[in-house]
């Protein structure tokens, strides 16, 4: 057993799981009448509603102690001061002085890196203003009105994510697109309808050399080169990027270069220039807003007691299921159609962070990591995979998010109307419905028994704006960060994305050659065999 495991403090947690395995929500809201109250909590714009959960105050004071036990306080304190805490890349793990506007200082080697984040920021805020303004011309003088970002990953998941979130803020004279997937239809069908005159095209890769991006990157190019000529890539293309040489090699100008650090993880990206798109799309103001709402979350992380820390108790009750009642999912459920592609970017930020099996001292772990996170908008979900919610054989804890306010005024029957069955589907998972089967009745009732006792979380926001777009999204990566502390494994590298990549390269190189290498096994050389036959 591991120290985690083995710990008092484990034990009694297995305990208390094994004291509450025949008790029901149903009871636990009749013996406590506060309940509701006494597992909510509120800051900012945000509230949590955990009160739907499997557990009792014994529980939640035995998962604070087991916070405090990982030392979570201080390492919080590490990471928002700059140490090196993603120690396999000896890295800084500093995406919170992104979205910290104010003059305190940050170090990393000794040296500030605000200015720099600011330098950035006011780059960014320029640009997007001359776009907004239509004040930037393409090479033949027409106005630049079309933003294609091709990135993948972080560097795609983010800014499209958020652009769908805040679509109501967006410039409706701007067509905003996003390229990510290799294969080539993502690209034909995000610049199909366009004139390449009035095309940018924003290259967003840390290192410049991503597969995806630069393959996506070299259709971009020969794209324009062919409608505006070999002189036209200057008005046409922005990098943002750390590699200078690879970036200038390809043929941008360094001054429509935007820079990032390597102590910005690509899933943690959004507020940095990886978000130049977002920003043009929403304009800097509604930009700033949303940093605005994720420094709100960052305080709140770095300051409050981890009794009324949302990140923190989103991350215990994560823990307390899958490691207690060996849950392997979790679903995220967003009552907001604009948020549908947040569980994605949710998928990456949590099983990219945490998919690990080997501890900060290099030992295998013996207990679960990161869930599977899934889901999809409701009341769409409804119709779709809530059956298996309802009545299935699985348990899977469900985070319910909407907000109360509609963002179109047009909207208070259809919001009300989504808010209902947000509400009635967290009270029927965990209360459900039993139909009496007295002698004679029709044994087919039995198919219409919901039995209950299926927990959720509650996540409530006052309205999808940019600032508590922000927020929330904080509220989740320090959740990832508590989780990952506390299991002892570094959310910070991402070595398991880099085996496939590098075998696909040599596999490439073997299906367009007259030769075929033979150090693979049977069924790849049979799979490569049938793509040279083609």
């Amino acid at each position: 057993m591991s120290d985690l495991t083995d710990s008092s403090t484990w034990q009694e947690l297995k305990q208390h799981h094994d004291r509450l395995l025949n008790v029901s929500l149903s009871d636990l809201f009749k013996e406590d009448e506060v309940r509701a109250s006494s597992f909510s909590r509120s800051v900012a714009d945000l509230s949590i509603d955990f009160s739907k959960n499997l557990i009792d105050q014994d529980v939640v004071d035995c998962l604070l102690k087991l916070a405090n036990e990982s030392d979570l306080k201080n390492k919080i304190s590490a990471m928002f001061r700059g140490d090196k805490i993603n120690f396999t890349e000896h890295r800084a793990v500093l995406h919170t002085a992104l979205r910290d506007i104010s003059d305190q200082p940050v170090f990393v080697d000794g040296v500030n890196v605000k200015p720099q984040v600011q330098a950035v920021l006011g780059r960014m805020t320029k640009l997007a203003n001359l776009i907004n303004n239509r004040q930037l011309n393409g090479a033949t003088g027409k106005i630049i009105k079309n933003i294609i970002n091709i990135g993948i990953g972080g560097s795609d998941l983010g800014p499209a994510s958020a652009y769908l979130a805040l679509k109501d803020y967006t410039n409706k004279d701007l067509v905003v697109r996003f390229v990510s997937n290799v294969d080539y239809s993502d690209f034909y069908n995000a610049v199909v309808d366009l004139d390449p005159a009035e095309t940018l095209f924003i290259i967003s890769s840390k290192t410049f050399t991503t597969e995806e991006t630069m393959t996506n990157t070299q259709s971009a190019r020969l794209w324009i080169v062919d409608a505006l000529g070999e002189s036209a890539i200057e008005k046409h293309f922005i990098a943002v990027s750390t590699n200078k040489t690879a970036v200038e090699l390809f043929g941008i100008n360094l001054n429509n270069m935007f820079e990032f650090w390597d102590w910005v993880g690509g899933r943690y990206s959004l507020c940095s220039a990886i978000g130049l798109s977002l920003m043009i799309a929403i304009g800097s103001d509604n930009f700033y807003a949303m940093l605005g709402g994720f420094n709100k979350m960052d305080q709140h992380f770095f300051n409050s007691s981890f009794d009324t820390n949302l990140p923190v108790l989103l991350a215990l009750i994560s823990i307390w299921y899958g490691n207690f009642w060996q849950t392997q999912t979790s679903a995220i459920i967003p009552y907001s159609y604009n948020l549908a592609r947040l569980p994605a970017y949710l998928q990456q930020a949590v099983m990219e962070s945490n998919g690990k099996s080997v501890d900060i001292n290099g030992n295998l772990v013996d207990y679960q990591t990161s869930p599977i996170i899934w889901g999809e908008p409701g009341t769409n979900a409804q119709h779709a995979f809530f059956q298996l919610l309802h009545q299935g054989t699985i348990l899977v804890p469900v985070d319910f998010i909407g907000f109360i306010k509609a963002n179109n005024k047009d909207n208070k029957i259809h919001h009300d109307k989504l808010m209902a069955n947000m509400i009635a589907q967290a009270e029927a998972l965990a209360f459900g419905e039993k139909q009496s089967l007295s002698q004679g009745d029709d044994l087919s009732s039995r198919h219409q028994m919901f039995t209950g006792n299926k927990p959720s979380t509650f996540i409530l926001g006052k309205k999808l704006t940019p600032e508590i777009f922000g927020e929330l999204i904080a509220m989740y990566e320090h959740k990832i960060f508590t989780e990952g502390i506390i299991w002892g494994i570094n959310s910070f590298d991402q070595f398991g994305v880099e085996l496939g990549k590098k075998l696909a390269k040599n596999i490439y190189q073997e299906i367009i050659s007259d030769s075929l290498l033979s150090n693979h096994d049977a069924s790849t050389v049979s799979l490569i065999k049938k793509m040279k036959d083609v």
